[in-house]
Parts: C-alpha cells; sequence; structure tokens
C-alpha cells in the first residue's frame, strides 16, 4: 500500500469536497429556480393570455357575423325586431375588444391586428350596414336589398379577413409560448440530471477517496493490530494515510511499546512473585507440619503431663492434711503454695488439652437445638449462679447446625465468664438472644458485669492472654480462646459490641439452615435485616423482644440432661475462664 500523496488532512479533503459539491448544488438549484419561475410564468401567458385570446377571438367573429346576419334580414324583411341581434353584436364586439386589450401588454402585435379587425369592422358597418338600414327604413326592403351588392359582401369579406388574421397572430403567439415552456421544462430536466450526475460523480469520488484515503489505512492499521494482539508486540506498527491516521498510528504504536515494556516486567514480577510463591508453599507445608507437630506435641504433653502432675498434687495435698498445724507457718505456707500452684497447672493441662481437641476429633455436624443446649449449660453453671446469685435468661434460640458438645462448651464459656466478672455491687444477671441476619444467626451473650475498654476489646480472644491477675478473677485466660477457635470452627465469627451502654455484649455468628432463611425470606422479604459487621452492630432487644423467655433461676427446673459422653470433642464438664 503507497502512501497517500499530499500533506491535506482527512478533513480538509473531506471538506473541500463537499464545499466544490454544495457550490455546484446551489448553482445548479439557483438556475432550476429560475428556470422553474420563468416556465411558470410561459404557462401562465398560455393559460391566462393566448388561450383566452383565441376564445375572444372567436367571440369577436362571432358577433361581426351576428351585425352582418341582422343586417341582411332586416334588409328582408323590414321587422325592426330583426335589428335586436346586431345592436347585441355590436355591444358584444366591443365588450370583447376592450377585455381582449387588457390581454395584450405582452403582445403588440396582436393589439396591431386588433386595433386593424377594429377598424375594418367601423368602415363596414359605415359603408354597408349603417345605408342599408337606413335604406330600408326610409325606401322599404327593396331599396335596402338593392344595397347588398357583391360590392357589400367583399367589404364583409375584409372584416372576416381581419379577424381571421388576427386569429392566426394569436395562435402563432399561442404556439410560440407552448415552445418556450417546452424548452424551458427540456431546460429544467436537463438541469435536474446535471445534479443528479453531479450527486452521483461526488458519492462516487466520496466513497473512492474513503476507500483510499480512510477504508485501507485502517484496514492495515488493524492488521497490524492483530498481529500484535497475537503476541507479536515487537512488531511496529507504520501507518499510511492522512496526518490524522498516521498520529493514529503513532499512537498506537506508542501504546505497543508500552504495553511491551509493561509485559515484560509483569513476566519479571511474575517470576520473581513464582519464586516467592514455591518459597511461601514450602514455608507453608513446613508450618502446616510444624503445626500438627505442635498440635501432637501439646495433645501428647497434655496425656503425658496428667499422671505426674496428679501424683504431685496428690502427694502436696496429702502432705497438707496430715501436717497441717504440725509444722510451723511458713511450712504449711510453702505447702499451700505447692497445692495451689498443681491445681493451677492441672486446670492449665485440661484447657490446653480441649483446645487442642478442637476440629481433631469430630463427630460430624448434625441438627443442634440450642435451646437444649441452654439446658445443659445451665446445668453446668447451676452451683457458680448459686453461689454469684446470678440470673441466667434466654429468649426462643434457634436451630444450628454443628456439634453439640463444642457448642454447648461454647455457651458455658460464655456464661461463665459473665458470672464471673460480674460487679460486685449487683447480682448478675446474664442474658443469650438470637436474631437472623441474612443467612446467619448472630447469638449474643449480654450481661451487667464490669464491661471490657475497647481498646482490649480484640485482645480477650488470644490465648493465655488477661487483663486482671489471677488473685482478682481466678482462671487460665484460654476460655474466649475456646469461643473463638469454636466460633471459627462452625464458620462464623465473634467479637466484643462496644457500643452497649453498661456490660458487656459478645456476639458470634452462626450459618443458619436454608430453610431457616428460607422461611424468613417468605414471612416477611421486605423486612429481613442486613448480615451484620462486628463494627458497630446494635443488640438485639428488638429482634428478641418478641421471643418466649426462659429462665434458669431458682423457680425454673433444670434443663441439663446430664455431662456429654466421655470422649467427645469438647468433653468439659468444668468451665474455664
Amino acid at each position: 500500500m503507497k502512501p497517500v500523496s499530499g500533506g491535506w488532512s482527512l478533513r480538509r479533503r473531506v471538506i473541500t469536497l463537499l464545499t466544490i459539491v454544495g457550490v455546484l448544488l446551489i448553482g445548479l438549484a439557483t438556475a432550476e429556480a429560475a428556470m422553474a419561475a420563468r416556465n411558470r410564468t410561459q404557462i401562465d401567458a398560455i393559460l391566462n393570455q393566448t388561450g383566452p385570446l383565441r376564445v375572444q377571438s372567436q367571440e369577436l367573429l362571432n358577433a361581426v357575423l351576428d351585425q352582418e346576419t341582422a343586417v341582411r334580414g332586416y334588409a328582408v324583411s323590414g321587422d325592426p325586431a330583426d335589428l335586436g341581434p346586431y345592436q347585441a353584436g355590436l355591444d358584444q364586439e366591443k365588450a370583447t375588444i376592450a377585455a381582449m386589450r387588457g390581454l395584450l401588454d405582452d403582445y403588440p402585435q396582436i393589439g396591431q391586428e386588433l386595433r386593424v379587425v377594429e377598424e375594418t369592422a367601423e368602415q363596414w358597418r359605415e359603408s354597408v350596414a349603417e345605408p342599408v338600414i337606413a335604406t330600408t327604413e326610409q325606401d322599404g326592403t327593396r331599396a335596402g336589398q338593392a344595397l347588398v351588392t357583391e360590392q357589400a359582401r367583399q367589404r364583409f369579406d375584409e372584416v372576416r379577413s381581419a379577424v381571421g388574421d388576427l386569429q392566426e397572430e394569436i395562435l402563432a403567439a399561442r404556439e410560440k409560448s407552448a415552445a418556450n415552456v417546452r424548452n424551458s421544462s427540456n431546460l429544467l430536466v436537463l438541469l435536474l440530471i446535471i445534479a443528479a450526475l453531479v450527486v452521483v460523480v461526488a458519492g462516487a469520488v466520496l466513497l473512492l477517496s474513503l476507500d483510499r484515503m480512510v477504508i485501507r489505512p485502517l484496514t492495515g492499521l488493524a492488521t497490524q493490530v492483530r498481529e500484535v494482539a497475537e503476541g507479536d508486540y515487537q512488531h511496529r506498527i507504520a501507518t499510511v494515510g492522512p496526518p490524522e491516521f498516521i498520529r493514529l498510528g503513532d499512537d498506537v504504536d506508542a501504546m505497543r511499546q508500552k504495553i511491551a515494556s509493561d509485559l515484560a516486567e509483569v513476566r519479571e514480577a511474575r517470576e520473581r512473585i513464582e519464586w516467592v510463591n514455591s518459597q511461601l508453599q514450602k514455608q507453608a507445608e513446613e508450618l502446616t507440619r510444624s503445626n500438627r507437630d505442635l498440635e501432637q506435641f501439646a495433645y501428647v504433653a497434655s496425656h503425658d503431663l496428667q499422671e505426674p502432675l496428679r501424683k504431685v498434687a496428690s502427694f502436696c495435698q496429702l502432705l497438707q492434711r496430715r501436717y497441717a498445724g504440725q509444722l510451723d507457718e511458713r511450712a504449711d505456707q510453702y505447702i499451700a503454695f505447692a497445692v495451689d500452684g498443681a491445681q493451677r497447672m492441672q486446670r492449665l493441662i485440661n484447657d490446653l488439652l480441649a483446645f487442642s481437641r478442637i476440629g481433631r476429633l469430630t463427630t460430624g455436624f448434625v441438627d443442634v437445638d440450642l435451646n437444649k443446649v441452654m439446658g445443659d449449660v445451665a446445668g453446668q453453671t447451676e452451683a457458680a449462679r448459686q453461689y454469684a446469685d446470678a440470673e441466667l435468661t434466654w429468649t426462643e434460640l434457634p436451630v444450628i447446625r454443628g456439634e453439640e458438645p463444642l457448642l454447648t462448651n461454647l455457651l458455658a464459656n460464655l456464661v461463665s465468664n459473665s458470672i464471673k466478672f460480674r460487679r460486685p455491687d449487683a447480682p448478675a444477671k446474664v442474658h443469650i438472644s438470637a436474631r437472623l441476619l441474612g443467612a446467619e444467626w448472630e447469638i449474643s451473650c449480654q450481661d451487667n458485669g464490669i464491661g471490657i475498654e475497647p481498646e482490649f476489646a480484640d485482645k480477650i480472644f488470644v490465648i493465655f492472654q488477661r487483663l486482671h491477675s489471677k488473685d482478682a478473677y481466678p482462671g487460665t485466660g484460654i476460655g474466649l480462646a475456646i469461643v473463638k477457635k469454636i466460633v471459627e470452627y462452625h464458620g462464623g465469627r465473634v467479637w466484643v459490641d462496644t457500643d452497649v451502654p453498661e456490660g458487656t455484649a459478645i456476639r458470634f455468628t452462626l450459618p443458619a439452615r436454608p430453610q431457616d432463611v428460607e422461611a424468613a425470606a417468605a414471612a416477611d422479604p421486605a423486612e429481613q435485616p442486613q448480615p451484620a459487621t462486628a463494627e458497630g452492630t446494635t443488640p438485639a432487644d428488638e429482634a428478641s423482644s418478641a421471643l418466649p423467655e426462659h429462665s434458669a433461676g431458682a423457680d425454673q427446673p433444670d434443663r441439663a440432661d446430664g455431662p456429654p459422653e466421655s470422649g467427645r470433642t469438647g468433653d468439659m464438664r468444668e468451665t474455664v475462664g
């Protein structure tokens, strides 16, 4: 494809071509308008001048014939009534001549012939008609008929001949006007044909120009772009054609170079990322193996430490019971320290053992009624509630897919935590509620205890993290870590709501069963709340106020069904804090 010669831009070329075509079409339109006006004038002349003149010339001839016939009849009969057509013909002649003169502004030759007719008719009347009428009136019909001679007929033939010349002149003028109409019509058609040819030629020129200046350069550019798109990023894009296309090709080539440079960088980065990923994968595998070994170690260590620790604790307690008061006060204190340390170590080992079991030993997910679970929790925490004079209540809770021992351990830890961190000046109150948010149940454990500062809201779920000394609040600092692990094992999340007016509100989510979500959507699809997040979640008091409330106070029968079976996941009769 050869470069297009010239430095004109595509817009300039198109505008120049359209300007030339426009000027030609405007000129042709002006000529056509002038020719159409001339044609209309000529047609008007035929319809409104020469046509009526032909009719009026015939009427003039009839008027003259009526006069001649009336004169001859009067000469024969002598009856004055026979002169009526003569007078009517004379009046008709004058009226017709007056009407014809109004149409003769553009036809002076016809006006001259009309004057000849008028003079000839007047001469005929003076030399023939008036004498015949006068003679007949005075001398009778015989004398009148004597004046109607061959010479009188010749004089009338002159009048008829003059009218004939007038009609021929009118016919000639009409034929001339008709010829002018035909000529102007032919010229108008010719101008229209020329305009059509101009449009056709301009369209052909425009089409060829577009093919040469637009389509071919664009096709070539598209071909080169496809080659680049197919992976040949080193192919240089060279464009020919108008300056706009050359600039477009340069821009596309600059984009190609930028893409090629970016792709080179991306390839290098991908190679680095692949190397880093391989290293991370190795580290992840090593970390997984290490975690598995650590879990196994924690499980084995917990089991292996149980027996010697139990023996130490047992003999320390024997020393305390047998020799209490027999030694000095310092010895009793040392023995008490040893017993307390052994017991706390035993609780810590039990908690670590429970923590390591979560997710390792599974019984499979089943439908778990949390109302029944709360009955078990009430039984497990009865002694602590009676000691602290605490009140445990809950609204109607849903059925969840999960492991019942773990869910029991989860709620028992939350309730025990709320009872343990109660205010000394008010009876402890713990309330469990639930509400459906989208495809999740949000379950809340709210109390009126000492509360948690917002800056410590995330730290309380870290294993062995304590906000108070063990003397103020006993415990191993692993209870909420167990809560977090159980919730995440069931596919939910847990957080502390710091916007409650008093006490502590710990909320966690658990996936809802599909039938519960469908039932809620069918019941009231317009008012289903959106899933809540840990930030800015409000209490579920309004959502749970209409549900029946259950209590685990002194008047409520214990709903616990006994301890879980030994060896099951999360088997913890005593709660940890």
